[in-house]
C-alpha cells in the first residue's frame, strides 16, 4: 500500500511554468511505477505521463511531450512532474498515481493507487 501527497499546483498565466510534486509514504517507492493524470472539468481523467520504478523509462500523452517533464527521486520518495509552456487547455485537476505493474497504465481505471489531485490553473 502507498500514500500520496501532491502539490505544487497554482495559478499561472500562459506561457508560464510549474512543478508538481508528489510524496509518497508507505511500501518502498522504488517498488512502484508512477505517473500523472488531470482532469478537467467536465472531461473524463486523462493519462499525462509516467516512469519506471528506476526512472529510466518515461511516456509522455502527445498533448504535453515536448513541454512537461516526469522525473523521480527514489531516496526522497517523490515523483515530480516540470510543467513548462503552459495554456489554458492544460487546466485541470492533477493527480498523481501509483501502480505495482511493471509498466504504469494508461487507463485510469486500471491504476491501483491514487493522490487527492492539485489544482492547476492556466489564465490567458
Amino acid at each position: 500500500q502507498v500514500q500520496l501527497v501532491e502539490s505544487g499546483g497554482g495559478l499561472v498565466q500562459a506561457g508560464g511554468s510549474l512543478r508538481l510534486s508528489c510524496a509518497a509514504s508507505g511500501r518502498t517507492f522504488s517498488m512502484w511505477a508512477m505517473g500523472w493524470f488531470r482532469q478537467a472539468p467536465g472531461k473524463e481523467r486523462e493519462f499525462v505521463a509516467r516512469i519506471s520504478r528506476s526512472g529510466a523509462t518515461t511516456y509522455y500523452a502527445d498533448s504535453v511531450k515536448g513541454r512537461f517533464t516526469i522525473s523521480r527521486d527514489n531516496a526522497k520518495n517523490t515523483v515530480y512532474l516540470q510543467m513548462n509552456s503552459l495554456n489554458p487547455e492544460d487546466t485541470a485537476v492533477y493527480s498523481c498515481a501509483a501502480d505495482s505493474s511493471l509498466v504504469l497504465p494508461t487507463i485510469s481505471s486500471q491504476i491501483d493507487y491514487w493522490g487527492r489531485g492539485t489544482q492547476v490553473t492556466v489564465s490567458s
